[in-house]
């Protein structure tokens, strides 16, 4: 079956990839009488461009509210009332509600856990959490010993020493020693937390991680923190994103918190940031969505992910004695990237001059609390005088005058949020998220009116964008390739997934090219759909679908019923796509179907694999 599976996925590729690589073209400029998607079609590409993708019933619900009063609640996200299936599996992920010190207290680093062995850190107060953490730093002691001893650490080579742990009768030391997952996950989810720790302490890693599927959110919470505790905040930022796109009612929220965090990148992976990315989302970029812009701008220069990811928190003036030495100096990294990535664009019309004089107006825009910048970041933003230059700037023409201390950060600020290329580039950087790779300048120009006009109300220029006749335009049905995490998140939406856990989710986008929050690069991953086409992502975006649509993704429970065989391949195209499938991918399916039985499920996965589906 694998081998048919695969051979099936061989032939239709061929068809399916020349449907996906063929490009549609935008015209550069807007006709003056534009044609208009009309009825279905209209209220789809609404569905495709403003959401994660439909569900089983959107395009009927939004029909039966009207296109233009669903397109008005989506641009006011609070006034929508939340899933509650999405508030509940949100609830394990604690992570996502603590603050950074909270994160790092409760989910410490190895070189936290060291640092308590060694004394430097103090232990933590909460009873539950100290308890985990002496575990911890049991283990990191045992190892310590094991490798004076020039002696493999016992706890890593079986599980034998669980019975030693707590009175267990026989019946319950058989269980744990020899027993089957299913029996292993009964016993534990009976036993207090602590014994619950000690048991799991015990096992080495991969007879643990057997019992993550089976067990109950509580203990693959424990499960979790025994690979890495830190590892559980990083998780718990990617599941948190998934769920958010599957399950949400407020769709463009999220669209939009996705763009907003690409637009102004942090990389996970950077010393403190591991800590200080959920609160970056959560507190900077989810609020200001459909905000002011200055609001946003202003929120993540005072972030201290930015202002750690991109060093700020240690650029400093020259010292005006010559025989001081100056260990860090001027930083010019986010002076840089503010103009050319966050406001003004590459060809905004400014110089490496402006470059220098921008980061000498942030000096002193740090992080206090230095004591827990490398190890946690639980520090939050301050302005430091000492370190700031004092001296008068001149940005984009316009001089600010010496001594004006944190006001000369916020003067540059004001004047890049109010600047016309701003206008420009926000507006086609949105317009290239929703439109086209490649939106008329017609468009951009109109949206960066309204920008100006408003002084820069992001909600107001979503809704100039909206109701533009080039938004609507015929050719920009499914002209946009989806990125892995709109593909995914779509095709779950599609076939109405329940999800139990999301690792496997997000390892399929590690495998599709997209690992969320993990863009080493401030450019964020691309908005342009063009740049997510290659041969490689097109196999694994297939493989992906018929995994997916015959249930074989874990932690993912998709209902076979509706795939049943009694439906014909065109219909189940349809429940999908919710419209007719085009001729090139139907043949492309029917090709597939041939070579194996007339499955539902088969075809469900041929068609979220098809290039119309991984289109929107």
């Amino acid at each position: 079956m694998r081998l048919r599976a695969v051979a099936t996925g061989l032939i239709v590729l061929t068809a399916f990839s020349a449907g996906l690589y063929a490009k549609k073209k935008a015209p550069l400029k807007a006709p003056a009488q534009m044609p208009e998607m009309t009825g279905d079609r209209k209220v789809l590409h609404a569905l495709n461009r403003l959401t994660f993708g439909a569900r089983p019933g959107d395009l009927e619900a939004v029909n039966q509210k009207g296109l233009d009063l669903w397109i008005e609640q989506q641009l006011h996200p609070k006034d929508i009332p939340e899933n509650p299936v999405l508030e509940a599996k949100l609830a394990p992920l604690d992570t996502l509600r603590m603050t950074n010190a909270e994160l790092a207290r409760h989910y410490p680093t190895p070189q936290m856990v060291k640092a308590m062995v060694d004394g430097k850190e103090p232990f933590p107060v909460d009873r539950e959490t100290r308890y985990l953490v002496e575990k911890l730093v049991a283990r990191v002691q045992r190892r310590e010993a094991a490798d004076k001893a020039g002696q493999a650490d016992p706890g890593d080579l079986n599980a034998k020493g669980i019975s030693d742990a707590w009175q267990l009768d026989d019946r319950q030391r058989q269980v744990l020693e020899n027993g089957k997952p299913p029996e292993q996950v009964a016993l534990l989810e009976s036993m207090p937390p602590a014994e619950q720790y000690d048991i799991l302490d015990s096992f080495p890693n991969g007879p643990r991680q057997r019992l993550y599927p089976l067990a109950s959110p509580e203990l693959r919470r424990k499960i979790q923190i025994f690979n890495g505790p830190v590892q559980v905040v990083n998780q718990d930022l990617s599941d948190g994103k998934l769920l958010r796109a599957i399950y949400s009612n407020r769709q463009l929220e999220e669209v939009l918190t996705d763009f907003w965090y690409n637009h102004f990148n942090v990389f996970l992976d950077k010393g403190a940031d591991r800590y200080m990315v959920t609160t970056y989302e959560r507190d900077v970029i989810r609020p200001h969505v459909l905000g002011h812009f200055e609001d946003l701008l202003l929120a993540t220069a005072q972030s201290p992910a930015m202002l750690f990811f991109l060093d700020n928190w240690q650029s400093r003036a020259p010292s005006p004695r010559p025989n001081v030495r100056n260990q860090q100096g001027l930083n010019e990294n986010y002076g840089r990237e503010l103009m050319e990535l966050h406001t003004l664009g590459v060809d905004g019309g400014y110089t490496q001059q402006d470059v220098t004089e921008v980061a000498r107006c942030f000096t002193g825009w740090t992080i206090r609390e230095p004591n827990l910048r490398g190890q946690n970041g639980g520090g939050g933003f301050e302005f430091n005088e000492k370190i700031h230059d004092k001296g008068e700037k001149r940005v984009l023409g316009i001089t600010i005058p010496a001594g004006g201390g944190m006001g000369d950060g916020l003067k540059v600020l004001d004047i890049l949020a109010h600047h016309p290329s701003t206008a420009h580039f926000i507006s086609k950087s949105l317009a290239i998220r929703f439109v086209s790779d490649s939106p008329p300048e017609e468009l951009v120009r109109t949206m960066a009116k309204t920008y100006m006009k408003t002084d820069g109300d992001l909600l107001e220029v979503m809704r100039t964008m909206i109701h533009a006749p080039e938004f609507w335009d015929p050719a920009n049905f499914r002209s946009k390739i989806k990125s892995p995490l709109e593909m995914v998140a779509s095709a779950v939406r599609a076939v109405n997934g329940d999800i139990d856990y999301a690792q496997a989710l997000t390892g399929q986008l590690n495998q599709l090219g997209e690992p969320l929050y993990r863009k080493l690069e401030p450019t964020g991953y691309s908005n342009a759909g063009a740049d997510w086409t290659n041969s490689a992502s097109l196999l694994a975006r297939m493989n992906f679908a018929m995994a997916l649509a015959k249930g074989k993704v874990p932690g993912v429970k998709v209902d076979p019923a509706q795939f049943s065989i009694v439906m014909d391949a065109s219909k189940i195209e349809r429940n999908i796509l919710l419209t007719e499938a085009s001729p090139a991918a139907r043949d492309a399916i029917q090709t597939g179907l041939e070579q194996q039985q007339d499955l539902g499920a088969l075809a469900a996965g041929l068609t979220l694999g098809s290039p119309d589906f991984q289109r929107r």
